[in-house]
């Protein structure tokens, strides 16, 4: 006779539930004698406390003990360190734990295993950059919510580094707009060979997760850092501070023009500026200019599209993703103060963002979370905005033209939508999304505004982004800065010509001003205080974050700016 010691066990019924803490198989039989028995002490029986319980039988018994799959058992990296944060706070339920396996089984289906790339949408064997950021991005999120575990990421990691650090680059200066995921080759929008530009966008995302992944896994660091050490950025930044894709004219020459609209483009520097570039045009928002919906002041890129030949969506993305990646703070913001938002318009007109949509809804009765999305067939791509070419609620193809059947609520707005707003709207959102999914496939791109149905595409953008967002429930903002190791990308080629020519910042050497030369003006904030309607603005320093941010104005009297003298700087005496 075999006699184990357990104790809180519960027999319920019929059935017996048994949980240990390691895996094992125990297989109880005596030999020499009769039935097989197992004894267990001190358990609980429909209520009933018992000494002992003995189970016999005439043939061998057999248990298979397990891991509990519970999401409480799984304690690691930030999450041991997470604290309070905008939006929704706690651990996943089993419902969002399933949701976080369905979201990166797409991951498992659309992995290219010759060079670690991920496919951007279903088993087309491409990707651009954007996408690749946000493979990293449903890396990062499955292996701290116990999705996978340690040995699966760092093989994807390694492996998918080892592929960015070798890329064939554009013109030998940066990654190409979209990559063949088979071959890592360049090539264009239909997959075949050949160069046609670099987006400043594409890579600033990346920059942002490559960052990410660098502070969350200081053992990739060094291999992280050598990704960009490759890249020239003297034409993707100018010298005062804006950025600049580039595309191949017709007669194969290089064209370079400044890239990134209000919403995108803000967020695409901040990945530049983590690493050290000067980008303080490309973050701010002008210019700037405003839309009257629904009784919300929308903000938008004043920056006319028939002038500049680049449209001026407003759609959700770029706001969301500040949020759950960067929690909408300065690049040099380092504090993890995870309730206030040191960059504080971004906050502010993220309120704006989510509330006009939520206004939609109340008014019209549409389920509204817009962002640009893939459909299916023809226009296969659409920016469906919140406002755009002077209308609201206009969703348009690449080639400027209307496609309201397209409309749709997209999946990744909702759930980032409900991880960074705790409503009973975004809670309807959450319920319209959270089974729009095929479970060893992942979830699908959204579903149509008109009663069309559901998208019937899966994507890398869509499933990474919905990883996050469960990701961002649990932990808060994404980049925590933690790594405190010296860093190659600061260290590499020092005392050489090579950083310069290839125009990485040189965060080794400081320049200090001559404090008589320095602007004695105050620089205005990007939106006055008073103007804060939705966040409470919180006045320090040089800039003006965000805390508190609520559906209702807050109708708090704007906290005073107080002046006080210059400290005493005398004037060089002249030649």
């Amino acid at each position: 006779m075999t006699r184990l010691k357990a104790t809180n066990w519960l027999l319920a019924g019929a059935t017996t539930l048994f949980a240990m803490t390691s895996a094992a198989i125990l297989n109880a039989q005596d030999a020499d004698s009769g039935p097989s028995a197992v004894t267990i002490d001190g358990i609980s029986v429909d209520g009933e406390n018992y000494r002992s319980v003995t189970i016999t039988s005439d043939s061998p018994l057999s248990f298979q003990f397990s891991k509990s799959t519970s999401t409480q058992d799984c304690i690691r990296g930030n999450q041991t360190q997470s604290s309070a944060h905008i939006g929704r706070n706690g651990p996943l339920t089993p419902r969002e734990m399933d949701m976080a396996r369905t979201a990166w089984s797409y991951f498992e289906t659309s992995f290219q295993p010759e060079t670690g790339l991920v496919n951007a949408v279903g088993s087309f064997p491409s990707t651009t950059l954007w996408d690749t950021a946000s493979y990293i991005s449903a890396m990062v999120a499955a292996y701290e919510l116990c999705v996978i575990d340690k040995r699966e990421f760092d093989s994807r990691a390694t492996q998918l580094i080892n592929t960015l650090r070798n890329l064939p680059l554009y013109r030998g200066e940066a990654p190409n707009k979209v990559y063949n995921t088979a071959t890592g080759e360049m090539v264009n929008y239909a997959n075949e060979a050949g160069e046609i530009g670099m987006s400043a966008n594409d890579i600033g995302r990346l920059l942002v997760w490559l960052q990410i992944l660098k502070e969350r896994h200081p053992h990739l660091a060094n291999g992280v850092d050598n990704v960009p050490m490759r890249w020239n950025f003297c034409n993707l930044v100018s010298d005062d501070g804006r950025m600049f894709g580039s595309f191949t004219q017709s007669d194969g020459e290089t064209r370079y023009v400044q890239e990134g609209r209000l919403g995108y483009e803000e967020y695409a520097a901040k990945g530049f500026a983590l690493w050290g570039f000067d980008v303080e045009r490309a973050m701010s928002p002008e210019p700037l200019d405003y839309a009257l919906i629904y009784d919300i002041r929308v903000p938008y890129d004043g920056r006319d599209p028939r002038v500049f030949k680049n449209q001026n969506y407003v759609l959700t993305e770029g706001y969301l993703l500040e949020g759950l990646e960067l929690g909408w703070d300065l690049p040099s913001d380092h504090s993890n103060d995870d309730l206030v938002a040191s960059d504080g318009w971004r906050a502010e007109f993220a309120n704006r963002i989510y509330l006009v949509q939520q206004r939609r809804f109340e008014q019209t009765g549409i389920v509204t979370a817009r962002s640009e999305h893939q459909v299916d067939g023809r226009p296969y791509f659409v920016y469906d905005s919140i406002f755009a070419d002077g209308y609201a609620w206009n969703t348009l193809d690449p080639t400027g033209e209307y496609q309201p059947d397209r409309a749709a609520v997209s999946a990744k707005a909702a759930l980032g939508l409900w991880a960074l707003w705790e409503t009973d709207y975004t809670d309807l959102l959450f319920e319209t999304v959270a089974d729009l999914s095929d479970p060893d496939r992942g979830f699908f791109e959204g579903l149509y505004e008109n009663g069309n149905g559901y998208i019937p595409l899966q994507t890398a953008n869509n499933n990474g982004i919905i990883l996050a967002a469960l990701l961002y429930k649990v932990q808060g903002p994404i980049l925590q800065h933690q790594n405190t190791n010296t860093q190659v990308w600061d260290t590499a080629f020092q005392g050489t010509d090579i950083r310069a020519n290839k125009c990485h910042p040189n965060r080794l050497v400081e320049e200090i001003p001559c404090c008589a030369c320095a602007n004695a003006n105050q620089i205005p904030p990007v939106i006055p205080v008073e103007e804060f309607l939705f966040c409470r603005p919180v006045v320090g320093g040089s800039d003006v974050g965000a805390t508190e941010c609520s559906t209702t104005e807050h109708n708090l009297t704007p906290p005073q700016v107080r002046q006080v003298l210059p400290s005493i700087c005398p004037i060089p005496a002249s030649d």
